[in-house]
């Protein structure tokens, strides 16, 4: 709990905000009264760059919600409200030095910025991160529910960045995963047969077959993994034609019973359901279909996934044979070859950061740090056999 005293500077005290301004603060003696009412240099700053930062925000969830219907676009308004009373807070505060309007901190107007340009969920994720970041809490001047509803919003808006990840095609994380996959294993490839001193035409026809048979790789495990749970989800559908026998059935002994309990519910659920089912059969309305749709469309198709899988790792192993195309060779193809891969994983680190949640900065340089880890051992292999050979 801040001090309600440090706080209590006019409008700040609590529940200020509301527009209760008369009895806000106690009398006080003329010089004391002062003292309290007259904000710091440094504090009309803070305030001011709170008051641009909480309009900054109010408006990211605006420019999310136009984007959305329904449940989401009225949390993302109940947000951009509460953003709102914020900065009337800060509003009060200033008074007659509330000054130009500010332009918030650059990382909100670039979230903004996203958020009017692209949305989804990214934005939300980097929002999260936002709400994480508030100072509110050690901020005395910030009343003690503007620090709660920050670290409320903070789960809100995690909560909806779930839904977003949740309906996230596999696709576009297969993108993620496959073109790094593609970008460490053939620069690893590159660099360790270019460091026993080869040709550079021996080092790209290795940097394209590396290319070819991790594409095939993948594209062959995707098609067995997709065709193997379609096949696992069709040994698991129940017959579409046993419906047809339920009138037919004993209704007290009621064997349809047994047929829900094997699908695991309990003995008493599955009488009442198998009940429920006899009555709508014999009412002559028909056993509802089962939904398997849904099932599939989340699995995918065989093919599909296994040429998204070639073309995605395909992308990322071009990159390491590049400097090769274009006729380098020795130790400045090495390097080129090094910082192209570099930043297109510091490339993909970053979202796979932003998806999870996580700061992107880490997440970019981690990955970074596992492929230069990786081509390094394959370089120092290289060299090893290459001086063997010598």
């Amino acid at each position: 709990m801040r001090n309600p005293t440090a706080a209590g500077l006019g409008p700040t005290s609590r529940g200020c905000h509301d527009g209760d301004m008369s009895t806000s603060t106690p009398p006080l003696p003329g010089d004391e009264r002062a003292a309290r009412t007259a904000p710091t240099r440094e504090q009309v700053r803070r305030w001011r760059r709170y008051l641009a930062d909480e309009r900054a925000e109010g408006a990211v969830y605006r420019h999310l919600a136009s984007r959305r219907e329904g449940e989401e676009r009225e949390i993302l308004l109940g947000l951009a409200d509460a953003e709102r009373r914020h900065e009337q807070h800060w509003r009060d505060l200033l008074g007659d030095q509330v000054g130009r309007p500010g332009k918030g901190a650059l990382r909100t107007r670039l979230l903004g910025w996203l958020a009017r340009t692209f949305g989804g969920v990214f934005v939300l994720a980097l929002a999260q991160n936002a709400e994480a970041r508030s100072s509110y809490a050690d901020d005395a001047d910030a009343t003690d529910a503007m620090a709660a509803d920050e670290r409320v919003h903070g789960e809100v808006v995690r909560a909806l960045a779930t839904r977003g990840r949740a309906r996230m095609s596999g696709t576009f994380r297969a993108a993620v995963f496959g073109a790094n996959d593609g970008l460490v294993s053939n620069l690893a490839l590159v660099l360790g047969v270019g460091a026993t001193g080869v040709p550079a035409g021996t080092v790209l026809v290795t940097g394209v077959a590396g290319l070819l048979a991790g594409a095939l790789s993948m594209a062959a495990g995707e098609y067995v993994s997709v065709r193997s749970q379609r096949e696992l989800l069709e040994a698991s559908i129940p017959d579409a034609d046993a419906h047809e026998s339920i009138p037919a059935l004993d209704v007290d002994a009621n064997e349809l019973a047994l047929v829900y309990r094997a699908r695991g519910m309990a003995p008493a659920e599955a009488e009442e359901h198998a009940a429920g089912v006899m009555a709508r059969m014999l009412a002559g309305h028909g056993m509802p279909a089962a939904d398997v749709a849904h099932a599939y469309e989340e699995i995918g198709n065989g093919w599909s996934a296994a040429l998204s899988s070639f073309g995605f790792f395909a992308s990322g192993a071009l990159i390491p044979i590049l400097p090769y195309l274009f006729g380098l060779s020795g130790l400045p193809a090495i390097g080129v070859a090094a910082g192209l891969v570099g930043i297109a994983l510091l490339g993909t680190g970053a979202v796979v950061g932003v998806l999870s949640g996580a700061p992107p900065l880490r997440r970019a340089l981690r990955q970074l740090g596992i492929g230069y880890g990786a081509a390094a051992v394959t370089y120092g292999l290289g060299l090893a056999f290459g001086t063997t050979m010598v």
